[in-house]
């Protein structure tokens, strides 16, 4: 299930009106941990002023909001708090203004309570093409090219589809790469379904699907989802012939923060695993935060280990040329997943 805080967030922004209101509060700001996420509170209009600015007690605090024109001073309104970070953010739910119009969920938002409403899984990106990243059989395979394959096969895979358009359009990225990305791979009957669908004030099911979706970008809209409540990102696929790669990618927080704010940024974590023929089952976890790059190498087998312990210097140093700085090193038994 999505956290109540993003889903009601989405939720919101779908509904069709059901604006979202981002006060700005004035000079005084005491009280202002009072709200709760989901609360549900009464603000009473005091006085415009500008137009559609206006100034609203909540909870004996004096916000600043821009509302509708219909209201006026001494209207009351019905809010509810969507969030609270970045910044507290409120959902106009109805009001005591007999103009105001009953709100009704968009197609959009009915989507969101569908798919929120699925059970989370363990649901691995999978590359575009089942041919593996790297189709040659040197040994050991060239890894600038692999780095660049998988950096690939992850940024096309859909997942940050909305992100791509935002930065096609601020130009930084071609029109060549959001081509590559499976929303722009569809069939041309479906490209026109959905083309129809947005362009249409009634939903209307797009291959006899009631969510509106696609059946091939049903899993990707959820991984999305999923990766927005998890803050993981899962891959699998082959990276050379016979030879499949499970990585994952994930935020989490230090485990000994000294501030409020490492706490609140976290660090990044990526991992692959594999078995491998003559290595047998190994894994590589890679933490980068403040500090530096912290890694950990484990395996199945003694043997492995004993050579993994052998060439961690070396990597280490490697590394160092880079200008990538280690903080730590350790082998350790593999732990299945």
């Amino acid at each position: 299930m999505l956290p109540t805080d993003v889903l009601n967030t989405l939720r919101a922004l779908s509904l069709t009106e059901r604006p979202l209101i981002t006060p700005l509060p004035d000079k005084d700001t005491s009280g202002k941990d009072a709200f709760e996420l989901g609360q549900k509170v009464q603000g009473a209009i005091q006085s415009q002023v500008s137009t559609g600015v206006f100034k609203v007690r909540v909870l004996e605090q004096m916000l600043q909001m821009q509302l509708p024109a219909t209201f006026k001073s001494g209207d009351v309104i019905e809010l509810q708090v969507m969030s609270l970070q970045p910044r507290l953010t409120f959902s106009l739910s109805a009001s005591a203004n007999p103009l105001s119009t009953p709100e009704q969920l968009s197609t959009t938002s009915r989507l969101l309570s569908t798919l929120s409403q699925q059970p989370l899984e363990k649901a691995y990106v999978r590359a575009l093409h089942s041919e593996p990243l790297i189709v040659t059989t040197d040994s050991p395979p060239n890894t600038q090219v692999l780095a660049v394959k998988l950096h690939e096969s992850l940024s096309q895979s859909g997942l940050f589809y909305e992100a791509h358009q935002a930065q096609w359009i601020a130009g930084s990225r071609s029109t060549a790469q959001l081509l590559q990305e499976p929303q722009n791979l569809l069939t041309d009957p479906v490209k026109t379904a959905i083309a129809s669908l947005a362009n249409s004030a009634t939903s209307a099911a797009i291959s006899d699907n009631p969510m509106g979706i696609p059946n091939a970008l049903q899993p990707l809209v959820q991984q999305q989802l999923n990766a927005l409540e998890t803050r993981q990102v899962l891959w699998q696929g082959q990276v050379w012939p016979n030879q499949k790669m499970d990585w994952e990618i994930h935020e989490e927080t230090p485990r000994s923060s000294t501030t409020r704010e490492q706490e609140e940024s976290g660090q990044w974590a990526t991992q692959i695993r594999l078995d491998l023929p003559n290595l047998g089952e190994v894994a590589a976890m890679l933490r980068f935060g403040a500090n530096g790059l912290s890694i950990t190498l484990d395996a199945s087998g003694g043997q492995t280990r004993k050579l993994f312990g052998a060439a961690s210097t070396q990597l280490t140093a490697a590394l160092a040329e880079r200008g990538i700085k280690v903080s730590s090193t350790l082998v350790a038994p593999h732990d299945k997943p």
